[in-house]
């Protein structure tokens, strides 16, 4: 019987279980929600009782068994769960539920190292004392069961060995706002903050991982992407690796371009020695990555780019998959294929491609970049060139081994480079985009390093975060989540260390932000329009437009006090070109909206006045921060209505924003007939968005005869993407039937003349 059972308390004493307590714990954790069972929970947790449970054991059964719960006809329960969680979070914590004052706290954690020790020479206790007015903690019990245990697993400051969480979630937002406006006049930065933490909190700003994990912390690196690029020699292979090793041991995920290195077989030292070739390389590369854990936040991860015409690219495209042994594998990198407008006619019209080393072919591997009609009379002129080391391919079977090792592995990637220089913040002959990062949204200028301290190197740092378009009762706020956005991530710039001086020089001169957005399926759903069938157009063309004009502007604002950046001259923005310049004009054919706002004034006021920023927008996947605000992830389709999310934390439900209210409208991603419309949406984004766009494909291969997605179809796509200016595909994704609901965290004939291009 229960009631004989014995409770052994924090302090090793015995006493019975008092269900009455557990009742009343249930209880006020159910108050206000609809359709959930008080009595349901406590009879799921009773069962799992024993003599001699733990208070600790008790907490987290009636925790699990209310997760359990959790289903489309009862999504309250996400709430149930999560405030028993917070319930349990903050007595491991405080002792008790009430958490302490926050100058005593921040006392605390700042003289146990767990704090950076400038917050309390920053700030004053009556400065904190005015904070703490602000606080509100009940704000805690607004998170999804999903969310609590995120900001568990990854998010609050904790012991990661034993276990240990020193804060709740208040005190992180408020904190991060203190940091990040550490530096301004006191008259003010308290403003900035309290605006900061009200966005925030509220769940109208999204935070992306290293911020929230380590701001507030002594670790003080917290761009979310690192893209370093790597030069053709040893020196600068080996400097590449080291910095590799530094970003990722501080949370960085990593983009590493090694397009210039020679291919098998070139001549070393004027025919002394042949290359190795690309592999061994790719292989020393993976160890540098996976020789940190992150701190245990999250895994080490890279990608890594090439061009489509490397002569090695037939054993490049092969690293991923499942056949062949280690010695011709290099299994534990993502890769990012590098295309053109060239490479594409050459599939539309059946011709073929010729694969040179970029060693052998002088000026070929930069005009890929920097200028597409040079780089066209080149290409020509090494094919005609009888003493240039070649291999030739026909286009359609180079394509076709792409698209299948895409399909079969899902984390071969796909840069259309072109795009990225002509459709970009950079002006191309200064500054030239050669990469992206891990989640192809980033599109940075970078040089190689020929020593780890190469003054001249530089590795390009992206900051991110995000605004909840879920959140927004009106485009009339993006005025003012952008400019708190923009203000506190240009803060962080100077806030943060580098541990590699190319990636300061980078980030001081550029200064190159990412502000995206979460929760898009649960705006298109919450307006009544779908992904598939153009019924968003209109409305993604107003929202974008709104986002990107208002973050120039609050760029331009920002120059206006502290100056624009030293770079802001390499920029297409001190041209006074703006990205509704420069976008593909195919995107007219499916939505040819006007532009609401005054381009034309603002681009007069950035190059009076210039920016801040080189770069303010892109959109990422935000797969694990999003489920902090109970938000769809990025701008993708939920596979379900409720997701399950596997992490390292184990499985969650997530349920999608207001289910009761919206189920009709949602459209999930294996609802969609196919990638068309979808891309559509990608590409009116893109017309907006100065960087790039974490864009995924989708393939239900029960929709095709045979149950075989047909490489005509694969083709098309790609395509299509390119027609459309879409700049960078990320992941390709198949339905398997195993679990549609499921995602795990951080995830023939040739198309001919279907697309003109």
């Amino acid at each position: 019987m229960t009631s004989n059972i014995q409770v052994t308390k924090r302090d090793g004493t015995r006493e019975p279980i008092d269900l009455e307590k557990i009742h009343r714990v249930i209880d006020w954790a159910a108050k206000d929600l609809n359709n959930v069972s008080v009595s349901l929970v406590e009879l799921r947790s009773h069962v799992q009782f024993y003599d001699g449970v733990t208070t600790e054991d008790i907490h987290e059964t009636m925790i699990k068994s209310a997760a359990d719960l959790i289903s489309e006809e009862s999504p309250d329960y996400q709430y149930l769960s999560a405030r028993l969680a917070i319930f349990h979070l903050r007595k491991k914590a405080y002792g008790q539920f009430d958490p302490p004052p926050l100058f005593d706290h921040v006392t605390k954690l700042v003289e146990s190292g767990k704090y950076d020790k400038h917050l309390l020479e920053d700030y004053t206790e009556d400065e904190f004392n005015e904070m703490e007015n602000s606080l509100d903690h009940w704000r805690d019990l607004n998170f999804s069961y999903a969310a609590v245990k995120q900001l568990e697993g990854k998010y609050l400051v904790q012991n990661r060995v034993t276990g240990e969480i020193y804060e709740s979630p208040q005190f992180l937002y408020m904190l991060v706002g203190a940091c990040l406006f550490s530096k301004y006049p006191k008259e003010t930065r308290m403003d900035y903050i309290v605006r900061f933490y009200d966005a925030a909190s509220s769940f109208k700003l999204s935070l992306p991982t290293p911020i929230m994990a380590g701001v507030r912390t002594p670790t003080r690196q917290f761009s979310s992407c690192v893209l370093i690029e790597c030069g053709d020699s040893l020196d600068s292979i080996n400097a590449s690796a080291s910095a590799v090793v530094k970003y990722v041991s501080q949370r960085a995920g990593i983009g590493l371009n090694a397009g210039r290195i020679r291919a098998l077989g070139s001549p070393i030292r004027n025919g002394e020695a042949f290359h190795t070739g690309c592999i061994p390389f790719y292989k020393h590369f993976q160890t540098a990555v996976k020789s940190c854990s992150q701190g245990g936040v999250r895994g080490g991860a890279a990608t890594v780019f090439y061009p489509l015409w490397h002569r090695e690219v037939e054993s490049l495209l092969v690293l991923k998959n499942n056949r062949g042994v280690e010695e011709n594998r290099v299994r534990h990198l993502d890769y990012g294929v590098q295309f053109n407008k060239l490479m594409y006619e050459r599939l539309v019209k059946k011709g073929d491609i010729t694969l040179f080393s970029p060693g052998d072919v002088p000026g070929l591997y930069d005009a890929f970049f920097e200028d597409q009609d040079k780089f066209e009379e080149l290409y020509v002129k090494y094919e005609n060139d009888p003493t240039i080391q070649k291999e030739t391919m026909k286009a359609i079977e180079l394509f076709s081994l792409f698209a299948s090792e895409r399909a079969s592995t899902g984390r071969i990637y796909l840069q259309n480079v072109d795009h990225c220089n002509t459709h970009s913040p950079f002006q191309a002959d200064k500054a030239p985009i050669r990469q992206s990062n891990l989640c192809l949204e980033i599109a940075l200028p970078t040089k190689p390093l020929e020593s780890i301290n190469d003054p001249n190197g530089e590795i390009a740092l992206c900051t991110l975060s995000a605004i909840n378009l879920g959140a927004l009762d009106s485009l009339d706020e993006m005025e003012e989540l952008t400019e708190l956005a923009v203000r506190a991530l240009d803060s962080l710039l100077d806030y943060q260390d580098y541990p590699v001086e190319a990636a300061r020089n980078s980030s001081i001169n550029r200064r190159t932000l990412g502000i995206g957005v979460i929760n898009f399926a649960y705006y298109l759903a919450k307006n009544g329009v779908f992904y598939s069938n153009g019924s968003a157009n209109s409305l993604v063309h107003k929202t974008f437009e709104s986002l990107q004009y208002n973050l120039i502007k609050a760029s331009c604002k920002l120059a206006q006090e502290l100056g624009p950046c030293p770079k802001f001259n390499e920029t297409t923005y001190s041209q006074g070109i703006m990205p509704t310049d420069t976008y593909k004009k195919t995107v007219d054919s499916f939505c040819n909206e006007e532009l609401q706002l005054d381009w034309d004034k603002l681009a007069a006021d950035v190059k009076e006045h210039g920016m801040r920023n080189s770069t303010l927008s892109a959109l990422m996947p935000s797969e694990t921060s999003s489920q902090i605000s109970n938000a769809t992830n990025g701008i993708e389709p939920p596979r379900g209505l409720i997701t399950v999310k596997q992490s390292k934390d184990g499985i969650l439900k997530q349920v999608v924003p207001e289910i009761d209210k919206y189920k009709s409208y949602y459209e999930l991603l294996w609802q969609m007939p196919n990638n068309t419309g979808y891309l559509q949406l990608v590409a009116i984004m893109q017309k907006f968005i100065d960087q790039t766009i974490s864009a995924n494909t989708n393939y239900d291969p029960s929709k095709f005869d045979g149950g075989m997605v047909p490489m005509k179809t694969l083709l098309t796509d790609i395509l299509t993407a390119y027609k459309y200016g879409v700049k960078t595909l990320y992941y390709h994704n198949t339905r398997d039937g195993a679990g549609d609901n499921q995602e795990e965290e951080e995830d023939d004939d040739c198309a001919g003349g279907a697309c003109k291009i």
